[in-house]
């Protein structure tokens, strides 16, 4: 990210009071009149301020000691980067795979058949690398997509990622979001971007490259920042898997658009070609795929492993606990109005 042309805020809370913060390390510098980062996207959108220039405008002379909050020994924790305020069900989480040369390598490897034959995911692939790049104006091939839920299966930095009883596993998948708005004549903005863990069942989708959409687990977590502004041709980063203390795996991972097969233009159209996607006063969180996984490499991620993930020029790491299920999964029965 260019550092001359981006700005990075956080959401925390204490107690029933909110705030937006400007990220000037080692310091968090309060926003005026912010309570949330949608709220100060809308006000950016119907004046039509860049949200840069909103976000210098609003920074008070109010400190905090960010090393206190991200370490969570202050009264104030960090939220999420973008939550709707008043209903977190108009918030859509949702994901774009098969965007990284890593991932379709991981995938094809897991759905592997012999060497003559190409998988259904290295097909799709083939195809992202083919038409997923079209010049401004065209409509490219339409990428890989899945549905995550609303904005009450996002957790925010530090807070634990629950693997579900009926879950087989749970795995990192480290990635970049991006963060829109629909303003109030369905047109949509992107706000900003942010490190995610989309947070996954790779066992499940083991099976059958058909479990795609059910390997996703509901909870995934973005953040602690979001990045405003700047450049998203090639970011680079880390992810490890810490264990009692220790790293027991880790990676260098690279995204951005030189690292994928669709650019950044065609991701967008084809999930705001639906009209339900632009739906006036709507926030939207799309993950934009995975370069690589511990899973791919043989690592199983056990009750307590924290998960890190770091992207340079998108501020502190996104650190999250897994927990494991406590219980067994429960048949669900559905009653009739019969």
């Amino acid at each position: 990210m260019t550092k001359h042309s981006s700005v990075r805020i956080v959401q925390i809370q204490k107690g029933k009071q909110r705030r937006v913060a400007w990220v000037d390390e080692p310091l968090l510098r309060l926003l005026d009149e912010a309570a949330s980062i949608y709220d100060l996207a809308m006000t950016a959108v119907a004046s039509s301020v860049p949200l840069t220039s909103l976000v210098r405008d609003r920074v008070s002379a109010e400190r905090l000691d960010y090393d206190q909050i991200y370490s969570g020994q202050s009264d104030w924790r960090l939220l999420v980067p973008i939550d709707h305020p008043i209903d977190p069900a108009r918030c859509l989480v949702s994901g774009t795979g098969l965007t990284h040369l890593g991932s379709a390598a991981n995938r094809d490897a897991m759905h592997g058949k012999g060497d003559h034959e190409l998988t259904d995911s290295m097909r799709m692939f083939k195809a992202g690398l083919e038409g997923g790049r079209p010049s401004a104006g065209d409509i490219g091939t339409a990428p890989e997509w899945f549905y995550k839920g609303t904005g009450t299966i996002l957790r925010a930095h530090g807070d634990p990622l629950a693997v579900p009883p009926y879950a087989e596993d749970g795995g990192e998948e480290a990635e970049i979001a991006g963060v829109y708005v629909v303003d109030d004549g369905g047109r949509p903005y992107r706000v900003g971007m942010t490190a995610g863990n989309e947070f996954s069942d790779h066992k499940f989708e083991r099976t059958n490259y058909l479990n795609l959409a059910g390997s996703k687990l509901r909870t995934c977590s973005i953040g602690p920042e979001l990045v405003v502004g700047g450049d998203f041709q090639t970011v680079t980063g880390e992810v490890a898997i810490e264990r009692a203390g220790h790293r027991v795996w880790q990676d260098a991972i690279t995204t951005g658009e030189v690292a994928m097969c669709h650019n950044l233009r065609n991701i967008e159209h084809h999930h705001f070609k639906f009209d339900a996607h632009r739906r006036p006063g709507d926030v939207h969180v799309h993950f934009y795929g995975a370069h690589s996984l511990s899973f791919g490499e043989g690592v199983h991620l056990q009750d307590g492993d924290v998960m890190n993930i770091h992207f340079d020029g998108f501020g502190r790491p996104l650190r999250n606990p897994l927990q494991a299920a406590t219980r067994q999964a429960q048949k669900v029965t559905v009653e009739s109005l019969l």
